[in-house]
């Protein structure tokens, strides 16, 4: 009698795993499903007629109300079933049976309830969203597990003193550009929104430094110009405003202010073309190499200026930035009539390519997928003089990834284009 019932529990007992598993693969058809639709679709298909669409677009629009539920009953089913694989097996075949059964129940669960239904739900993520939503929804109003899953994350947030799973889970930066790159693929946004998203992500993390125009690509005045000879530069540049340096009795430059070329043309019309630039300039705004961009945008916005002159931890000007700049750090480069635009590589006859010195890090390894690291250099004529640590010559050359950089072009101590080659440096074992 003892066996009968014995064996009568553990038929029970796999029944029970049966339809846990069942569930299992039902919750992560949801789960997946539910994570990849997206709000216009979800309301295109409630405008379509689907049964399931105003549960759909309620879940979409709130999810937090559904995950924290959702994933608290995986984690129910998946550690009962778990417990129940353990015990029917030890039963029958003993404290090796344990073994064999968690082994069992591993590749069971993650093949059939993981790997195949979120699969499916990649696939056909419309019809796995709709198939779910109004289960998950019957689920959500099911009052005791919404109180005991705000329950454990009111102790998760005591433990951790946080307060964004209050509101759903934490989502990473790397994992939210994962899901942007994902929904352009599928074509839900156009590459373009894509870029731009990215542009914005990225432009919290810019400083000053990284896209100012260095000291010595800057189009100044000297101090001791005429307004008529400030506007010659002024028209020969393109540029409507100018820093205006005056150099110190030790050799060092430094800025006096900003001139304008309105103010200019006003000046020569009053017949002022003689006299000093220095008596129509306007001050310049100096700012820390290290300033955030996004911040630096918000002054400019707030305080009306259009240029900055940034300076390093020593006081020294460094490089010119301007809310043009700005803006191209967000949506590309913007080209006017006075722009040259300047390729920064070049296809060579022999195959080699030139790179311009200037080329930032962040483009350089974009363009040809490499890892140089950004944190010590912006720039490729950084690198190179960085990795060089001297004054390098023309022919002088490093290796990067399967590439050789040679310095082609100086301007004094500035290397002004680098020669990009297959490296000809066979590789080498430990």
């Amino acid at each position: 009698m003892i066996a009968a019932r014995a064996e009568a529990a553990d038929w029970w007992m796999l029944i029970g795993i049966f339809l846990l598993l069942i569930v299992l693969v039902f919750f992560a058809v949801a789960e997946m499903g539910l994570s990849r639709m997206t709000k216009p679709k979800a309301q295109a298909l409630a405008d379509s007629g689907k049964r399931s669409g105003p549960a759909l677009v309620r879940l979409v629009n709130h999810p937090e109300q559904w995950v924290n539920p959702l994933l608290l009953s995986v984690n129910v089913c998946q550690t009962v079933q778990a417990t129940l694989t353990g015990i029917v097996f030890g039963r029958l075949f003993g404290a090796v049976g344990v073994v064999i059964g968690v082994t069992l129940n591993v590749v069971v669960f993650f093949i059939f309830a993981e790997a195949v239904p979120k699969t499916y739900a990649v696939l056909y993520s419309d019809k796995a969203a709709l198939v779910a939503a109004r289960p998950v929804s019957g689920l959500v109003r099911f009052w005791p597990l919404r109180m005991i899953s705000q329950a454990f994350i009111g102790l998760t947030n005591i433990i951790v003193r946080g307060k964004g799973l209050q509101d759903g889970p934490f989502i990473r930066e790397r994992e939210f550009l994962g899901m942007v790159e994902a929904a352009a693929e599928e074509e839900v946004i156009e590459h373009e929104e894509r870029e731009l998203i990215e542009s914005v992500i990225e432009f919290g993390d810019t400083v000053a430094r990284e896209i100012m125009v260095p000291r010595p690509d800057i189009v100044s005045v000297p101090s001791t110009s005429s307004i008529d000879h400030a506007l010659d530069i002024s028209f020969e540049s393109g540029m409507s405003r100018l820093p205006v340096f005056r150099e110190d009795p030790e050799g060092n430059d430094d800025v006096v202010g900003i001139v304008y070329m309105k103010d200019l043309m006003r000046a020569i019309r009053e017949g002022r073309g003689d006299d000093s630039v220095l008596r129509i300039l306007r001050d310049a705004v100096v700012i820390p190499e290290n300033k955030p961009v996004s911040k630096l945008m918000r002054d400019m916005q707030g305080n009306q200026f259009h240029m900055a002159i940034i300076a390093d931890e020593y006081g020294s000007v460094v490089g010119l930035i301007t809310l043009e700049d700005c803006l191209e750090e967000l949506v590309g480069e913007i080209v006017d009539e006075h722009d040259e635009q300047e390729v920064e590589v070049r296809q060579l006859m022999n195959g080699e390519m030139l790179v311009d010195g200037g080329m930032s890090i962040d483009d350089f390894n974009e363009y040809f997928a490499l890892s140089v690291p950004d944190k010590e250099w912006d720039t490729v004529a950084g690198y190179v003089f960085g990795t060089l640590e001297h004054v390098p010559v023309r022919g002088e050359h490093i290796e990067v990834d399967g590439w050789r950089l040679t310095v082609e072009q100086l301007e004094g101590r500035r290397i002004r284009s680098v020669r990009m080659s297959p490296s000809t440096k066979s590789p080498t074992s430990d």
